[in-house]
């Protein structure tokens, strides 16, 4: 807790009690704080009160604690993790599917056949961007379709592909890199000729998701959530 927070908070105790310290006045604080604020605010305006009571009973300054006899403790709202309506990511499929065929360069070709292949992986597969970024040209076979992941404490996670669709769009994108994906030893790979960075990646989401006009912030993230709840 930084400094600047923790005087607030003092001050606004303060300013609430009119230099009153006792279990009634605590009591209402709290029931005033959880009405205005979120609960993760409440707990750390909580703790800089208990830290002031531990503070003002070392120093002498008073007798008792008042928070002995005052429940505290509660429990934080579960926040279902936010996932995207299957309609949204049709469209954004669409409107990477439409950039592919439209392409007026070769280019332009490639890259949104690299972005098709993207997007595909990330909601047929829930992998997270790192993984998809980091994926190694080793780590996937376009023979049995079968991708090797690592996720995080380098776990292997084994994925087949099934679909036709996203087999297709990695094919595809593998026969128009294959020498980008070959002397960098990363599957996905970027203009420069290097690894594929999660920015770009939250970067090309961002462009076909602002061509649906879905008004929705869209992140990698929510394909992953999309993915398992779809």
């Amino acid at each position: 807790m930084s400094i600047k927070a923790y005087s607030i908070d003092l001050k606004q105790f303060l300013e609430f009690s009119h230099n009153n310290f006792n279990k009634q006045v605590i009591c209402d604080y709290i029931a005033f704080l959880h009405n205005i604020f979120k609960p993760k605010t409440v707990k750390r305006k909580i703790a800089t009160l208990k830290a002031l009571t531990h503070y003002l009973m070392i120093e002498d300054i008073i007798d008792t604690n008042p928070f002995s006899k005052i429940e505290t403790a509660f429990r934080e709202p579960i926040l279902l993790p936010k996932t995207i309506p299957i309609s949204i990511i049709k469209d954004i499929l669409a409107a990477a599917y439409t950039a592919f065929s439209s392409a007026s360069s070769e280019y332009s070709k490639k890259t949104a056949a690299r972005d098709i292949a993207v997007l595909e992986l990330l909601f047929a597969t829930g992998a997270r961007v790192s993984e998809i970024c980091s994926l190694k040209s080793t780590s996937i076979s376009l023979t049995n379709y079968i991708i090797k992941f690592y996720g995080k404490g380098s776990k292997e996670r084994i994925i087949q592909i099934e679909n036709v669709n996203v087999r297709s769009a990695v094919d595809n994108y593998r026969k128009m890199f294959e020498e980008e994906i070959n002397s960098t030893g990363f599957f996905f790979v970027n203009r420069l000729h290097k690894r594929l960075t999660e920015q770009s990646v939250r970067a090309m989401i961002n462009k076909y998701a602002a061509i649906t006009n879905s008004g929705m912030h869209i992140t990698p993230h929510m394909f992953r959530h999309s993915f398992a709840t779809l």
